[in-house]
């Protein structure tokens, strides 16, 4: 049996996890990060990969340091032969990589050396993309630089995936090939390739003002930008309010879709379809709202918000 510390955080290292137990490949240690104050009251929350632990019962020690430095002697009287990192969010020291016998193993949901760093899965949608898919990589001590040592691709032409949507698809996929891979690669069976790092790409780590809206891009980015930033930052834009004592109020477009021609409006200036459906003009075409929801308001398609908010066409979101 390989004797393998699984390092992971978020909801993507969590659903890989779940399939290494379900393989019966269990890790005898899983290190994650610590637990987190969390929404408006702070509440101390534990990040999804032990959530998942405690939720299922799996009894695998866990380990949550504030620097890893601190652990190197706890993970290296264990002796394990492997190490196996998904989304764990911190870089790893080189004293602890040196440890495991067969090394330490990434899984990164992009096909690298494209789209290295933290956002490669709203990036692939953001850029429309027709293939993604998830690399297995041998750790160096830099950000997704090691060599490859399995890779898969996924087909997304003509699907509008949403960020949750293709998140965990890459996470299954990227499960099911770590489990075909770790036993090849502890026999041997598997030569990694180094990366091209002249086509290497970056990404960068998603911000709040990320999701705000600029209508003087076309509606196909934006579109596309609902699908990439749901639900966190979401994509908003501003409902300028009349009377000056009030500040503008954040109006989120949750769904959306293209809506092809050309209408000779400002861009951002909210107008209904002859059909009536509910539209926004931008730098090319419109974008269709089909779900939005108003700051202090609740999620509502666009039939319903404008039943409420009839003075709303017209009216330009900036």
């Amino acid at each position: 049996m390989t004797r393998i510390i699984f390092f992971g955080t978020s909801e993507f290292g969590a659903i890989i996890l779940e399939k290494l137990i379900h393989a019966k490949i269990r890790p005898l240690l899983v290190v994650t990060v610590p637990d987190k104050p969390v929404g408006r009251k702070q509440l101390l929350t534990p990040p999804p990969v032990k959530s998942h632990i405690m939720k299922h019962k799996w009894n695998i020690p866990i380990l949550q340091p504030e620097n890893l430095s601190t652990i190197s002697n706890q993970l290296s009287a264990i002796s394990p032969d492997l190490m196996v990192l998904a989304a764990y969010g911190q870089v790893i020291p080189k004293e602890i990589l040196k440890i495991p016998r067969y090394d330490a193993l990434n899984v990164h949901p992009s096909l690298l050396p494209k789209y290295r760093g933290p956002s490669p899965i709203q990036t692939a949608i953001l850029n429309g993309d027709e293939e993604t898919g998830v690399t297995i990589m041998l750790m160096d001590e830099q950000i997704d630089h090691g060599p490859i040592v399995a890779s898969e691709k996924f087909k997304m032409k003509n699907q509008k995936f949403t960020y949750p949507e293709l998140h965990d698809t890459l996470a299954k996929l990227g499960g099911e090939l770590l489990i075909k891979t770790i036993p090849k690669w502890v026999k041997g069976e598997i030569m990694p390739q180094p990366q091209n790092h002249a086509k290497a790409t970056s990404t960068k780590r998603i911000a709040k003002q990320h999701g705000h809206i600029d209508w003087s891009k076309p509606a196909l980015y934006i579109e596309r930008q609902t699908r990439a930033l749901n639900p966190w930052p979401g994509t908003y834009s501003f409902l300028k309010v009349e009377t000056q004592d009030l500040n503008p109020q954040i109006l989120k477009i949750l769904r959306a879709r293209v809506l092809e021609g050309t209408y000779e409006k400002a861009p951002g200036k909210t107008f209904l379809t002859t059909s009536g459906k509910l539209a926004v003009q931008t730098q090319k075409d419109a974008l269709l709202v089909e779900e939005l929801q108003l700051q202090g308001g609740k999620p509502m398609p666009a039939r319903e918000f404008l039943l409420g908010h009839k003075d709303f066409v017209g009216t330009i979101l900036a």
